[in-house]
């Protein structure tokens, strides 16, 4: 193979895939737990290498955070896929009209594989980004390709490897490579694709798809807020431990981070001051802090810093959250303290695109609807965090009022864990949604299959033609 073009030994194991799809038929409930199983051994089997794979391509990477976000979590979605899949994969019986179901007519729905699935997989979490949607993808049946980022070489090709250890090339196939692999796997005719990353990336991926009418499912991110709202049920010591453990971890390199707080004008100081105890409690140090990982290159890392020099050039308060007063400027790794960006103005970069880093803008507000109305003008998030009565009114008024992919209430990224709740954004932020039940029917085709009664209404009131008053009598009575 090493001879054939990284396109062309693509579309050779996308037919391969899909032959054997079709002299298989859809796979049994036993064969699609052996696939799952395998995903999970491949995981659980190869977790120290796949976290050293991460360390080495960051620079410094927390091994600890990786082994819980790259493995943990995505073998506990696989355990929760293979107790649930028998009953997903029962037909699901439909409502007929009372005459017809009289007689005996009955309707249900299958849902069968879509057949070869494509997956493009991001660099903040290569390996949960390359399995989540994997995992849904075989519990449906399917067979996959992946093409993991360029920007994580090493884990990309130990990903390729486990593949094939794992998995016959007909199941599941991993494709490291860089711009121009990434541009040929878009162009091939998939039953379906999933791409995760930024939304420039997807308008291309998108495009390449539309010439071969594929399907696709995306997630992009975008900026997702948190609102704070003037009546706390706990203190906010706790808020800021939230929103700093997420925020921090994998230095803000996670499509549902915190992008921008909302809090009240008179609680601003308060919250700034609970945020930095928050740092030093977590990461009283940060440079040489296992626990606290680089930014992934350096292209990202001068995106990032230059956020933080525009907002002060127009007049925002940089506070920078070094709890030990370390000299950043002589970091071996990639490592940015964590800042916070007080009142950036809303047409500063820090405030238009995703930050995908540790910075965190802080808005100010008098009324609620202040912060409402900014969302809104905002592209649709990936996420939306609320802090607040978790019954109140306000709350029914932040969730009549907005749009977002998800939702955590008195938390941050909450929702993406519950495994019963479907994972997706909207408009801007992606389309399409998985994980668990959601994902399983996202990667099948619900066939549609209708049983005729013995007798055919078609024949018992006149609805062949030739048409005569009986076929006109049933016309006037559906539209009564």
């Amino acid at each position: 193979m090493n001879d054939v073009p990284p396109g062309e030994h693509m579309r050779q194991t996308l037919e391969r895939q899909r032959a054997a799809q079709r002299a298989e038929g859809v796979p049994d409930h036993r064969t699609r737990i052996d696939r799952l199983e395998r995903l999970a051994m491949l995981l659980r089997e190869n977790e120290a290498a796949l976290c050293e794979s991460l360390q080495a391509d960051f620079g410094q990477r927390s091994l600890s955070n990786a082994a819980m976000t790259e493995i943990a979590y995505p073998i506990s979605a696989i355990r929760y896929a293979q107790k649930h899949l028998r009953a997903w994969m029962k037909d699901e019986p439909r409502k007929v009209a009372l005459l017809p179901r009289l007689l005996g007519a009955r309707a249900r729905v299958r849902h069968q594989p879509l057949g070869v699935i494509g997956v493009i997989s991001p660099w903040n979490f290569p390996v949960n980004l390359a399995v989540a949607p994997l995992t849904d993808i075989l519990a449906a049946g399917n067979r996959a390709m992946v093409k993991p980022s360029e920007h994580t070489p090493r884990n990309s090709a130990l990903l390729a490897e486990l593949a094939a250890r794992y998995f016959s090339a007909e199941e599941v196939a991993v494709f490291p490579g860089g711009l121009e692999a990434g541009e040929a796997f878009a162009t091939l005719p998939f039953d379906h694709l999933v791409f995760t990353g930024a939304g420039s990336i997807a308008r291309h991926v998108a495009r390449a798809a539309s010439e071969n009418l594929v399907p696709l499912t995306l997630e992009l991110g975008g900026k997702s807020p948190v609102i704070v709202s003037r009546e706390l049920p706990f203190d906010l010591d706790r808020l800021a431990t939230c929103i700093i453990d997420f925020k921090m971890s994998n230095a803000g390199q996670i499509c549902i981070a915190p992008d921008y707080l909302f809090v009240p004008e008179e609680k601003l100081r308060e919250v700034i001051e609970a945020l930095r105890k928050a740092v030093t409690r977590l990461y009283p140090r940060l440079l040489e802090n296992p626990d606290y990982t680089a930014i992934i290159n350096e292209r990202h890392l001068a995106r990032l810093q230059g956020y933080c020099e525009a907002a002060a050039a127009s007049g925002a308060e940089i506070i920078e959250l070094n709890p030990a007063g370390e000299d950043f400027s002589r970091a071996a790794h990639r490592k940015m303290p964590p800042c916070l960006v007080i009142n950036p103005a809303d047409g500063e970069p820090i405030m238009r695109n995703e930050i995908f880093g540790p910075l965190l803008p802080i808005r100010t507000y008098r009324d609620i609807n202040e912060a409402v109305d900014f969302i809104n003008g905002q592209g649709h998030p990936l996420a939306l965090y609320y802090f607040g009565r978790s019954g109140g009114a306000e709350l029914e008024r932040v969730l009549a009022r907005t749009r977002s992919g998800g939702v955590s209430v008195n938390d941050i990224a909450a929702h993406s864990g519950c495994e019963d709740l479907p994972f997706g954004g909207v408009g801007p932020s992606g389309m399409g949604a998985y994980h668990g039940h959601d994902g399983f029917k996202r990667f099948s085709h619900a066939r549609a299959v209708y049983v005729q009664s013995k007798i055919n209404l078609a024949d018992l009131f006149g609805l062949r033609p030739p048409y005569g008053s009986r076929y006109r009598s049933v016309i006037d009575n559906m539209m009564k």
